[in-house]
């Protein structure tokens, strides 16, 4: 996955960790600040500074003033930003390739998993959390009765499948912690692997 992220990255011009942060102020329109790039990447503070004058000197984002705090300083992205990221997600890695070779079914299964590996790491505080529907606001798990679309997002206001699940979702909002543990306690009891 680290090789795909650099050649995603140096197809879009940028390195990965440049466009990892790009990837998070895509979508977001107050910006972030450095504080809040910094952890939710899981990086040094002046990593990320040093990305966003990269960044910034390839006129792919700005600074802003934060209507907060005038002290305060948000990272927006731009026009020219957003087109970098669209360039990165157009190429497909080895990953995506290897996982588009198994069958409905085993993606599922293997997307489920992998969700549930992350989680795990969330909660043990080896990774910030990441923009997961099991760890979003706006996720509600088994809202309804169709099998193949039983999950709800409340931000789009739509049924989606279980194969639909982000891991990455740019309108992710993190839930409270009781809220994704109640969340991810409906997600489990009322998972059954396909075919079940």
């Amino acid at each position: 996955m680290r090789a795909d992220d650099w050649v995603r990255a140096r197809s879009a011009g940028v390195n990965p960790t440049q466009l990892a942060i790009l990837r998070l102020l895509d979508g977001r329109g107050p910006g972030w600040t450095v504080k809040e790039l910094s952890l939710q990447l899981g990086v040094s503070q002046p990593t990320v500074t040093d990305s966003i004058l990269a960044l910034e000197r390839k006129a792919l984002i700005e600074k802003q003033a934060d209507p907060a705090d005038g002290r305060a300083v948000r990272i927006v992205i731009i026009s020219a930003g957003r087109a970098v990221v669209r360039a990165g997600e157009e190429t497909a890695g080895a990953v995506d390739r290897a996982a588009s070779a198994l069958d409905d079914d085993d993606q599922e299964q293997l997307l489920v998993q992998l969700v549930s590996v992350i989680r795990q790491l969330q909660e043990q505080g080896a990774i910030p959390i990441q923009r997961m529907c099991v760890s979003c606001r706006y996720f509600r798990p088994y809202a309804h009765a169709d099998a193949a679309q039983p999950h709800h997002c409340n931000f789009v206001d739509a049924a989606f499948g279980q194969q639909d699940l982000r891991i990455d979702c740019r309108d992710h909002e993190t839930a409270d912690p009781s809220v994704r543990a109640a969340t991810w306690g409906a997600f489990q009891k009322d998972h059954h692997p396909p075919g079940e």
